[in-house]
């Protein structure tokens, strides 16, 4: 595939039936163009009348929508507003005569589904809410989240901003270090998990996992346990209570508690390169607002649509689906197994079964799915999506040709979403109204004032740069949990009143945006630099490489040299001839100061569970140094099969 040219152009039918060009047309707004632009030089303009387009209810209306006194770093929004976010997921719809229509469509590992209306939903929202107020959660305390994407998850999560308390999501596989590192930091006064889940078929067992966990978390008062597999689990009865007692006797009716828009709704916990996880405070207005807003212009999500995403909890994404799909009236189509099992079929099956029209998936995902051949997604129906989208990582063109004419036969746009936990939702996006260039953006979302600095802090086209960010909006994180300093150091400490993100950018001539991977994983090789991206996508363009991985490491000539860890295609095997063939193409694509110096071949390359190769513990193990927090790393045995890499 050409990278240089568009692959999808929409239709007049798509522009018309979209929410974005309505909104368009409502603000008199003739193009994305000038809607970014008029966003970004007045965001209190903009965000208010996003505010009133989304519907967003408010229990006091707020006064001013942007305060930017204390500075960049520290905006307050919707000044002497209040609201609940569970309020505007929930009872706003039941309001306006939509109980009945679906709010969560679930499937288990095992193929077992279920659904909830918003009706169902709110009543047992309130039940849990209520047998929460009763187990001492008020309003600032905080919750610790550890289950899979279940109806509970979401039951659990809007329970808790119900009461206007804050809630700590746990990835569903995490090891009891991992949970307490988070637990213990939000200081929880209270853990939800389930006797445990099933995934590939097999047990995981959440609760012997939380007892580990809650034995070094002294804030914890309560472990509520949902019975999910109902069995038999160890029990601490001055401590732990089942969910289903604890809502038996409740009220399905419980006021939703007005709160400040920027009170905190969660803290998500992200991972550095060193130290403990960063504990990322996202606010009741802020996150609803710019999730509701990015998944309705970016995604096109309305009432009548069933988003599905292949996520987890403790991802930000996890939260997002939930929010996105709630806020704007539609359905969460929630899994809660992985995307091969029992077949390689299985995600092409949930989409013909429960009739997505809009799903989300990781560039590594698919590349996981390509091996498997096209087969698997074409014996499927897939005529209700209208809308594929990616988040996590950068593409390489190979597995986005896959998805675009395999899957998606050419028809549907690759809705290309990029930001962050600390952003609330996206930075960079497409648009269902706008053309796509293969694996690029076509460009900043409207409220984000994004641009592409130098290394002398200027805004630079044509070459690659830092992803910046220049002017406050409402999802930004109001900083990290009790650590003031580490956020202003991590995102405002380069340049003045300048937020940099981490990740590589590159505008083409065209205007269209790229990623080229984080900035701290930058290869810088006999002057040049650019990122790992652009060397893995000339890897995984071969046909015998499933992925890859690619750092840098000291070279006493070039400053730094290449070295490619290569996860090869089942049935592929190593030799060195194809060693040889990998370097050449390298050397061939980027030229031969770029050639490798080494190419290994892996079992397997670790990831985070957003599905991001952890380049930064490649080059860790591979140098013989510490990797720092491995809290998000969802396969441990990955750093072993680096270390073994020939």
């Amino acid at each position: 595939m050409d990278t240089s040219q568009v692959v999808w152009r929409p239709s007049p039918e798509v522009i018309e039936r979209s929410r974005l060009a309505r909104f368009l047309k409502k603000l008199q707004v003739p193009s994305v163009e000038a809607l970014h632009k008029r966003s970004v030089e007045d965001p209190a303009w903009y965000w208010d009348a996003v505010v009133r387009d989304l519907g967003i209810r408010w229990t006091r209306p707020y006064t001013r929508v942007l305060d930017e006194s204390r500075g960049v770093a520290w905006p307050r929004w919707f000044e002497g507003g209040l609201l609940n976010f569970s309020d505007n997921c929930v009872d706003r719809h039941l309001d306006a005569g939509r109980g009945n229509h679906p709010a969560i469509i679930w499937e288990g590992d095992d193929g077992t589904t279920r659904t909830l209306t918003y009706a169902e939903l709110a009543r047992e929202i309130n039940r849990l809410a209520n047998a929460l107020t009763r187990l001492g959660i008020r309003k600032g305390d905080r919750v610790g989240i550890f289950l899979p994407m279940s109806p509970e998850a979401v039951i659990a999560t809007l329970a808790v901003l119900r009461l206007g308390a804050i809630y700590t999501p746990c990835f569903s596989g995490f090891g009891a270090q991992a949970v307490v590192a988070r637990v213990q930091d939000a200081e929880a006064k209270l853990l939800i998990t389930a006797d445990g889940f099933q995934r590939r078929g097999q047990v995981v067992k959440l609760k012997e996992t939380a007892d580990e966990a809650v034995a070094q978390c002294p804030s914890v008062e309560t472990v509520l346990v949902y019975r999910r597999l109902g069995r038999e689990i160890p029990w601490n009865a001055s401590r732990d209570a089942w969910w289903h007692e604890s809502v038996e006797r409740e009220s399905d009716r419980a006021a939703a508690v007005p709160v400040d828009a920027d009170h905190p709704a969660l803290i998500i916990y992200t991972s550095g390169t060193t130290g403990r996880p960063k504990g990322t405070v996202l606010t009741q207005a802020g996150f609803l607002l710019k999730c509701g807003h990015d998944f309705a212009y970016c995604m096109d999500v309305g009432a009548d649509d069933r988003l599905f995403w292949l996520t987890d909890l403790g991802w930000l994404m996890g939260p997002m689906q939930i929010t996105a799909a709630l806020v704007n009236g539609g359905t969460a189509v929630m899994f809660e197994g992985v995307q091969d099992y029992p077949a390689p079929d299985r995600l092409w099956s949930i989409v013909e079964r429960h009739r997505v029209t809009i799903m989300g998936l990781s560039p590594t995902a698919v590349r996981a799915l390509m091996p498997h051949g096209d087969s698997h997604p074409r014996r499927h129906v897939l005529s209700s999506l209208r809308i594929l989208a990616s988040t996590g990582e950068p593409w390489n063109p190979e597995p986005y040709r896959w998805l675009f004419e395999v899957v998606g036969q050419g028809r549907l746009p690759i809705i290309n979403y990029t930001g962050g936990t600390e952003i609330s939702g996206g930075i960079l996006g497409c648009f269902p109204i706008t053309p796509i260039k293969p694996c690029s953006f076509y460009g900043p979302i409207p409220g984000m004032a994004a641009d592409c600095y130098d290394e002398n802090g200027k805004p630079v086209r044509g070459a690659v740069g830092e992803l910046v960010i220049t002017r406050p909006w409402p999802g930004m994180t109001q900083g990290f949990w009790q650590d003031r300093a580490r956020y202003e150091e991590t995102y405002w400490s380069r340049w003045d009143n300048v937020w940099v993100h981490g990740d590589w950018a590159y505008v083409d001539d065209d205007g269209f945006w790229f990623l080229q991977g984080r900035s701290d994983d930058t290869l810088k090789i006999a002057g040049k630099r650019l990122g790992p991206a652009e060397v893995e996508s000339v890897l995984v363009g071969h046909d015998a490489v499933a992925e890859a991985g690619v750092i840098g490491v000291p070279h006493e000539v070039k400053g730094e040299s290449v070295v490619c860890f290569v996860v090869l295609k089942p049935g592929v095997t190593a030799s060195e001839p194809l060693r040889g063939e990998l370097s050449g193409r390298v050397a061939h694509a980027m030229g031969k100061a770029l050639k490798p110096e080494k190419i290994l071949f892996a079992r397997e390359l670790p990831k985070t569970r957003s599905a991001k190769i952890m380049r930064r513990v490649i080059r860790a193990t591979y140098l013989g140094k510490e990797p720092g927090d491995l809290s998000s790393l969802e396969n441990p045995a990955a750093v072993k099969a680096v270390a073994e890499a020939t």
